[in-house]
């Protein structure tokens, strides 16, 4: 999978290039789980690849590119890119739509938290999407709606890989020239959600402390993505090194 070997301000540029130009793509952020989802995936697969650039997420894989190599200052963590581009949103008028989170409710907090923290902010429309696939009349209906508000930048929020897929498939219908999925950032930033101490984030000890915030639902997935990870970057670490990459 391609990985881009960039920073926080390195995306944050690419962003603003984007918007600069028009030009329409979509951002993601690769977890160790979005990585092996697509190993198996094909559509997510594609999501990733076709992506204006795919950030390394997880502090696992920014780990694993650093032992094959890459000069990798650190990792571009969604909820906190999240986070400082809707500072530079605020400061440069970026038109801003959010689209996910739990409820409305959720959605609703997320944008009064996000217009506190961020003065002057301009969110100018926002969906939480219900938990099952959406229709095609009303996935024009979001599309119709997300055109009508003109945004820069669209943030999205509905967990992977339905984010990813969703963006891919979204792409020719959008106008708004960024879109960049963000997976738990909206529950984190709504409050709704709390993360990891620095300490535990550090150290890719985030994992541990999400499942026990929602064991039933994320112990299965780190059980299963984790050691297939490992397994994975062991053998392309052994493959490089036979090589002389290394």
């Amino acid at each position: 999978m391609p990985i881009a070997i960039t920073d926080y301000a390195g995306t944050m540029d690419v962003m603003e290039e984007m918007m600069a130009r028009r030009a329409p793509g979509w951002i993601c952020a690769a977890a160790v789980h979005s990585l092996m989802m697509a190993r198996d995936d094909a559509e997510m697969r594609g999501a990733l690849t076709r992506a204006t650039i795919t950030v390394p997420d997880g502090v696992p894989v920014a780990w694993a590119a650093k032992m094959l190599g890459e000069d990798l200052p650190q990792r571009v963590y969604g909820p906190e890119l999240m986070r400082r581009f809707c500072d530079r949103s605020a400061e440069n008028g970026h038109r801003v739509w959010l689209y996910g989170g739990r409820d409305q409710g959720a959605l609703v907090q997320l944008a009064l938290n996000l217009r506190r923290r961020h003065p002057g902010i301009r969110i100018v429309g926002g969906y939480s999407p219900p938990f099952r696939q959406l229709s095609e009349s009303e996935d024009e209906g979001i599309a119709s709606q997300i055109n009508a508000d003109r945004p820069d930048v669209l943030w999205v929020g509905i967990g992977a890989p339905k984010q990813e897929k969703w963006m891919a498939r979204m792409r020719d219908r959008l106008d708004v020239p960024v879109m960049c999925a963000v997976g738990a950032a909206f529950d984190f930033h709504a409050g709704r959600v709390s993360q990891a101490p620095p300490w535990m984030q550090e150290r890719g000890l985030e994992w541990t402390y999400r499942i026990a915030q929602e064991p039933r639902r994320l112990l299965p997935r780190y059980m299963e993505t984790n050691p297939r990870f490992m397994l994975g970057f062991a053998r392309q670490y052994l493959r490089e090194r036979a090589t002389g990459r290394l």
